[in-house]
């Protein structure tokens, strides 16, 4: 692992409840720049891969920028409780997670979803990324009837893993998929009209100031 990392977790399958001896370990983490790299033109990386397999990682900044946009992949990377590296202020970022939620995050879980549906093939589909979409929209459902995501699978991983290996025919799936999407529009959501800018910015000014 980089020294630079704030917070590393696992996510994907076996955060999901959902891996197979033949799953991958995906890591997602967050790093901070030295704060002068910022000073000169060519400012440092926004995100980068490795050095591990499977790993991708942003820095605080650009991070925190995409949460606040209910990025949904960036914002279950706060909920996923496969903890592998967590300074003092990764800890503070976890413990902060609620300031980047707002109602937004029905669209974004929706609009990755709706994404993920439209590259699938009915004649042929890729089997693994239908459960995927699934998955996503229960756990954005979750979020906005309760206020955090719903990473694992529960009562639901047998008949995800069953769409995952193909046997589950596709008009039930999209049939799944079109009562989740329902139930999106009934839902009494939780979450704020806005997420607390003003508590992460006060965050990221720490962050810069102590990585001086």
């Amino acid at each position: 692992m980089s020294d630079d990392l704030i917070l590393s977790v696992i996510v994907g399958s076996r955060a999901y409840g959902l891996d197979t001896d033949a799953s991958d370990t995906d890591r997602r983490g967050v790093f901070v720049a030295p704060t002068p790299a910022f000073w000169r033109l060519d400012k440092p990386p926004a995100h980068r891969d490795g050095p591990l397999p499977e790993q991708f990682s942003w820095e605080v900044e650009r991070f925190c920028a995409l949460a606040l946009e209910a990025n949904p992949t960036v914002l279950e990377c706060l909920w996923s409780p496969l903890v592998e590296v967590v300074t003092p202020f990764g800890e503070r970022l976890r413990a902060m997670r609620a300031a980047f939620l707002s109602a937004r995050a029905a669209q974004t879980f929706c609009g990755y979803a709706d994404a993920q549906f439209r590259r699938l093939d009915p004649a042929a589909p890729k089997w693994k990324q239908a459960m995927h979409m699934i998955r996503l929209l229960k756990s954005g459902l979750h979020l906005v009837r309760h206020g955090e995501p719903a990473l694992d699978a529960g009562a639901d991983r047998d008949r995800l893993l069953a769409v995952k290996r193909g046997e589950v025919p596709w008009a039930e799936v999209t049939a799944w998929r079109a009562r989740l999407a329902a139930e999106y529009e009934a839902a009494a959501g939780v979450l704020p009209e806005a997420p607390d800018r003003a508590a992460v910015e006060e965050f990221l000014i720490d962050v810069r100031r102590a990585h001086l």
